[in-house]
């Protein structure tokens, strides 16, 4: 039996969006994940009340598995100065606070674990969204860096980073390994690297960005070296048991870079060293944080994920304007995508998974619905019948 072969729902009565889905030791209750969102509003990288409720929601309105943002494998490598760490054990409580409460709604509970690069330290979006200056960051007493494969800036608003030694990159590498046993220690279910959106381990895939002539750089197979052994390594000490997700920026959004077959080759590299579902994202290397050049429309990323599932037999977890349970419905029922994940919808209606359980499953089915709400919701239910049929 293929890897895939598990995930063929298409003779099954559930809607497909619906049926669970085994992930090594792990089985999440639907398809529906949420996206890494970030939220700019933790203290030197501890997690706040606002994240208690941000992500508690979210595992009472029905997910199947909740995602952190991007969450820093060390204090100067944040996307923006009030991310979500995992350097310290310090941090450990607070993302087991995270986990133990999905546990306790049933749903699981997975952390993105990510280097910035030189795309390290900018704004909140709601500030803009821009690079701080380095007065800024000088002025604001964090230590600070930026990094990558070589001295070249993301864009014109960004300082050029410093070009990584070969033992710069090992330290790296063993930083996300020490961020992945700390994870296990907060009872986290699902570890996600972010390869994708320029930050530092997508600035080694593209030879715009990488400009290196050691074994980092140059070939495709030396470009994707960093991501593969660092995947590797977090594999070896991530649990047998616990998936492993990969995001990838399918394009990068320059012309000239990183494209679908790139993408299909470092998805098959990732799938021999352990890694279980590629999540496909787009854009990010060049262009500034808060735009993505690549073009935008209603599940413009979906084809990224069918094609990677396709052509390297790897999960795949689709992201981008998914809007409505149908929609997330037939990509997952027609092979697609194993896995949906939506965000911004999520921060407009964050019980989006438990009402699209009732839409698919029948218009009197709050059984998806924490048991807390649900004898509310169902009474109400009742009320709006009767008074529909007396009209």
């Amino acid at each position: 039996m293929s890897v895939l072969d598990t995930c063929d729902v298409s003779t099954q009565d559930q809607p497909s969006l619906l049926q669970p889905l085994s992930l090594r030791g792990l089985k999440l209750k639907n398809r529906m994940t949420v996206s890494p969102m970030c939220q700019h509003s933790a203290v030197d990288g501890a997690v706040q009340d606002w994240h208690i409720v941000h992500y508690g929601k979210f595992a009472l309105g029905g997910a199947g598995l909740v995602l952190t943002e991007s969450t820093a494998v060390r204090s100067d490598s944040r996307v923006g100065v009030a991310d979500l760490g995992i350097w310290s054990d310090d941090h450990v409580p607070g993302l087991k606070r995270l986990s133990d409460f999905a546990h306790a709604n049933n749903t699981a509970f997975g952390l993105q674990l990510a280097h910035a690069g030189r795309k390290a330290f900018s704004e909140p979006l709601w500030e803009g969204g821009r690079a701080l200056s380095i007065e800024a960051l000088d002025a604001s007493g964090l230590q600070w860096r930026r990094v990558g494969p070589s001295a070249i800036a993301a864009s014109g608003e960004w300082s050029e980073p410093e070009m990584l030694t070969q033992s710069e990159i090992e330290e790296i590498r063993e930083d996300f390994v020490a961020a992945a046993k700390r994870a296990d220690q907060a009872d986290v279910d699902v570890i996600e690297l972010h390869f994708g959106h320029g930050y530092l381990l997508a600035s080694f895939l593209s030879p715009l960005s990488n400009q290196r002539t050691d074994t980092y750089g140059g070939s495709l197979e030396n470009r994707m070296r960093f991501a593969v052994e660092t995947a590797q390594a977090v594999r070896e000490v991530w649990p047998d048991d616990k998936p492993l997700f990969a995001r990838l920026s399918c394009l990068d959004g320059a012309e000239g870079s990183w494209g679908m077959e790139d993408t299909v080759a470092l998805a098959l590299a990732l799938k021999a060293v352990g890694v279980d579902v590629i999540d496909c994202s787009s854009g990010g290397l060049t262009e500034e944080t808060r735009r993505s050049n690549v073009p935008r429309g209603i599940g413009f990323q979906v084809p990224f994920a069918e094609e990677v599932r396709r052509r390297a037999g790897i999960m795949t977890q689709a992201v981008g304007i998914i809007l409505t349970p149908e929609q997330a419905n037939e990509i997952v029922a027609s092979g697609k995508a194993d896995l949906v994940a939506l965000g911004r919808e999520l921060l407009r209606t964050p019980y989006w998974p438990a009402e699209a359980t009732r839409v698919l499953s029948g218009p009197e089915d709050f059984s998806s619905w924490p048991l807390q709400h649900r004898e509310w919701l169902d009474r109400r239910h009742k009320v709006l019948s009767r008074l529909s049929e007396s009209e």
